[in-house]
């Protein structure tokens, strides 16, 4: 921390230095940062606060620095302790002493709070594209198998049947749950913080209004105070990627049962599957099992900075320094695990007559049963009664449904007749026929206009 000496008379030392420094990770702020202070030199001169000339040298100066760290030529000295000061230090070496009024009417806590805005604000819109990019790859499973019957589950229990268009498009209804919290986080998100200097405000005629339209920014924070010690936006975001990262570690867990021997409803591409090291016919699931490991880590960051900021009083304290490293891996993993799942279902194939066959077994259709004799005149409670004896009845003698007789239907009602025959995996999916329900028609029309959405979107 040897740059900024004030009243201090000696560096600090090298540990502290060294425990102190964020530009080992938060140098990935640099386009942030540059275009922050691009925004603040022009608005300074527009002001009259430095001259035009003064802000031209300044911006050109930016420029270069940019193009230094973009090309990898750009020197990272240990030294600077962040981001901010290691770009603000090549400035005066490159344009002189009129790189120390770069800083006027600027603090590092607002500086910090824009830079970390405006990175949210990006990675909003990159998580967003990947979400859609994900749906579509769920909708092009789901069209291109959207005859193919499977058991649902509840308790991972067989239980009704269902089209697996429909249980994927469940996956599709989270994302969009997804989609519109990202949405609402951005709201928040988009509030530019610069002008609440340290804590107190600026004491100079600043534009905020001005540097918020350069920015990008819809609205300009309200309180000084509030603008340099938020990090609310920062934790939206962890929790909405929680949220998103848990729907994903979901499917993660039925694509390793689907791909399992004792399922067999998939088959992975080779490219997001590996081998064992020791068992030649292993072909395990690993993308998927690694999504579910990344979960935990997602959660971890945002409970650590819950923690963080749970305690700290107004105004900026250095504990808010933390807010970084597991914002960042929070961001990289929900971003890459959204274009590895893109990659996975699209490729993935469906054993369509194995989930059929699935979907056939285990009294099934001992709900469409119990329908069938309130439809008769049956009270349902009863109804349930009498089908849960009849398949204690067909288990203990190894019976289906269509291998009883309509006699061993009658003994335990006799409103049974011949048209029981009638009912079937194909009969119970067509009687679902209601907003959201799994009958052909209207998963059909589901996914028309789930295509719609992510057309639009």
């Amino acid at each position: 921390m040897s740059h900024i000496r004030g009243r201090f008379s000696k560096p600090a030392d090298k540990v502290v230095a060294q425990y102190t420094a964020s530009l080992p990770f938060d140098h990935r702020l640099y386009r942030q940062d540059i275009v922050g202070s691009t925004a603040h030199a022009r608005m300074l001169a527009k002001q009259g606060i430095i001259a035009d000339e003064e802000a031209t040298k300044i911006i050109d100066g930016l420029k270069s620095i940019q193009q230094e760290i973009e090309q990898g030529k750009f020197k990272f000295e240990a030294e600077l302790e962040d981001i901010h000061m290691a770009i603000e230090s090549r400035l005066i070496e490159k344009v002189g002493e009129v790189g120390r009024k770069l800083h006027t009417a600027r603090s590092r806590n607002d500086q910090v709070a824009l830079d970390m805005r405006l990175f949210t604000k990006e990675a909003i819109a990159d998580t967003l594209n990947g979400i859609r990019e994900f749906q579509r790859a769920l909708l092009d499973l789901a069209e291109a198998n959207k005859d193919a019957v499977m058991p649902g589950y509840t308790h991972l229990q067989v239980a009704q049947p269902v089209l697996l268009a429909h249980h994927l498009l469940a996956y599709f209804e989270m994302l969009q749950r997804d989609v519109e919290r990202f949405n609402d986080c951005l709201k928040r998100v988009d509030v530019m913080p610069l002008g609440s200097g340290a804590l107190a405000g600026v004491a100079y005629d600043v534009d905020r209004e001005f540097l918020a339209r350069e920015l990008g920014f819809s609205n300009v924070s309200q309180n000084s105070l509030d603008a340099v010690a938020d990090r609310d936006f920062v934790l939206e975001y962890e929790a909405a990627a929680s949220i998103c990262m848990m729907h994903l570690s979901r499917l993660a867990e039925e694509i390793v049962l689907w791909s399992s021997a004792e399922f067999d409803f998939i088959e992975l591409d080779e490219a997001y599957a590996t081998g064992s090291s020791i068992m030649p016919q292993k072909k395990n699931p690993d993308v998927a099992e690694l999504a579910r490991g990344k979960t935990g880590r997602v959660y971890g960051s945002l409970m650590a900075l819950l923690t963080t900021m749970k305690g700290l009083p107004l105004a900026y304290n250095r504990d808010m320094q933390e807010d970084k490293q597991g914002f960042f891996d929070t961001v990289d993993t929900l971003l890459s695990t959204l274009e590895v799942f893109a990659g996975m279902v699209g490729t993935l194939k469906v054993k369509a007559e194995n989930t059929a066959r699935a979907a056939g077994r285990g009294y099934m259709l001992a709900t469409d049963l119990a329908d069938y004799l309130v439809k008769k005149g049956e009270a349902f409670r009863t109804a349930h009664d009498i089908v849960g004896r009849l398949v204690s009845y067909a288990a203990e003698r190894g019976k289906s449904f269509a291998e009883l007789s309509i006699n061993e239907y009658k003994k335990f009602s006799p409103l049974f007749g011949d048209d029981v025959r009638k009912i079937s995996v194909e009969s119970s999916l067509a009687a679902r026929d209601v907003v959201g329900g799994t009958a052909p028609k209207r998963v059909k029309q589901a996914l028309a206009e789930a295509r719609k959405i992510v057309v639009g979107g």
